[in-house]
């Protein structure tokens, strides 16, 4: 009987092993995919998913209830949520941690230090993801609960150090080194908090001198035009009866800034003033520009100089300095002046109708009784200055 009971035995497990060999197990991995099959498994995933699916990720889904079961106190799902958010926060995901942190909060739960931590957290991951502003209040918020919250103080300080708060920052790591003396992140951030408002302070002083000394050398420049009697033009006006005024009125914002080519009028040595200059060729849609024209340098002088050699976009070469007329515009009486070259540049500004526009000089350069000078001055009033 014994011998019958273990030759039937040893048949059944030779049976096995044989279908074993030709049937897949029922709910075994694939040999081709077994890995993502099996980081699929909560246990042993290496990273959990964005959002969760029950229908692809059905056991996951069921761990995410339990862990989450509205049925457990507040101070169970807060902690909870307090982990997630840790481990978000070491994966460097700063977003989905301050969500869990969030999270946790809402929960309201009465346990005030894990509030304290949950905000201190979520101050941490705002700091990192350059909220500043938001992780100052999320640190002040924990002090209310725990004034004496090391961790909240160290990013108080830093926050503030970001903000260039520089005083407050300092202020903050005094009362945490008042906790504990020997906090090597408070002792390094007062120190550099420190540094740097000594170096704003430095600048803020260099700053103050330099515009005061600007400004000291405007009021040396505009008295030297004002001497000269010569008008600048004030932008600002509008009204023609208003730009009279104005223009009545000496003012430092006709100086304010420099000319569009980068350049400004100066006084030099000698208490000379030199302006920028501007050149207009209408009839070619060209420009010259003097950077320092002398202002008891004459006209001929400069014009010599420029058409020496005829310009290339001087197609008809007719550009020559003795065939060359000067002008400049008096808009609001839609008048044209034109200049004596022979006169200096200071002679030609304290004419009663010239006005220095945006600190620089322009005139019209024009070709004597060409057909487009005729057709320029066509209907408008022209003075010839002596």
């Amino acid at each position: 009987m014994e011998a019958a009971a273990g030759q039937a035995e040893e048949a059944a497990l030779a049976s096995f092993l044989d279908r074993s060999q030709t049937q897949r197990y029922a709910g075994g991995f694939n040999p081709e995919s077994w890995e993502q099959e099996f980081d699929k498994i909560p246990m042993f995933m290496k990273k959990s998913p964005a959002e969760i699916d029950p229908e692809q990720n059905p056991d996951l889904a069921c761990l995410q209830s339990i862990i989450f079961d509205e049925d457990r106190s507040p101070e169970e799902q807060a902690n909870t949520y307090k982990n997630e958010g840790n481990e978000y926060f070491k994966e460097k995901n700063y977003k989905k941690a301050v969500i869990s942190y969030t999270e946790g909060l809402k929960k309201k739960c009465s346990d005030q230090d894990l509030n304290a931590v949950l905000y201190t957290n979520r101050a941490a991951a705002q700091f990192y993801l350059g909220n500043y502003r938001s992780a100052l209040s999320d640190v002040s918020a924990a002090r209310k609960l725990k004034p004496n919250h090391l961790k909240a103080i160290i990013r108080g300080a830093l926050c503030h150090l970001e903000l260039k708060n520089f005083p407050e920052a300092m202020a903050w790591c005094e009362e945490g080194l008042r906790i504990d003396s020997k906090e090597k992140k408070l002792v390094e951030t007062r120190a550099k908090a420190d540094r740097l408002k000594r170096a704003e302070q430095r600048d803020a002083r260099k700053a103050k001198l330099k515009e005061k000394k600007e400004q000291s050398q405007k009021e040396v420049l505009l008295t030297a035009i004002k001497e000269r009697n010569i008008k600048l033009f004030l932008e600002t006006s509008k009204e023609e009866d208003e730009i009279s005024d104005g223009l009545a009125e000496m003012s430092l914002n006709g100086l304010s800034s420099d000319s569009t080519m980068g350049t400004k009028v100066y006084l030099d040595d000698n208490g000379s003033l030199n302006w920028p200059v501007l050149f207009l060729y209408p009839e070619y849609g060209q420009t010259d520009f003097i950077s320092a024209f002398h202002e008891d340098s004459r006209f001929i002088d400069h014009i010599q100089v420029m058409f020496a050699e005829l310009p290339p976009w001087d197609s008809e070469r007719k550009y020559n300095p003795s065939n060359l007329e000067l002008y400049f515009e008096d808009e609001a009486r839609e008048e044209m002046y034109q200049l004596n070259t022979e006169n200096t540049l200071l002679q030609t500004l304290q004419h009663q109708r010239y006005f220095v526009k945006a600190g620089t000089p322009a005139f019209l350069v024009l070709v004597k009784r060409s057909p487009f000078s005729k057709n320029y001055f066509f209907g408008k009033k022209v003075h010839r200055l002596k």
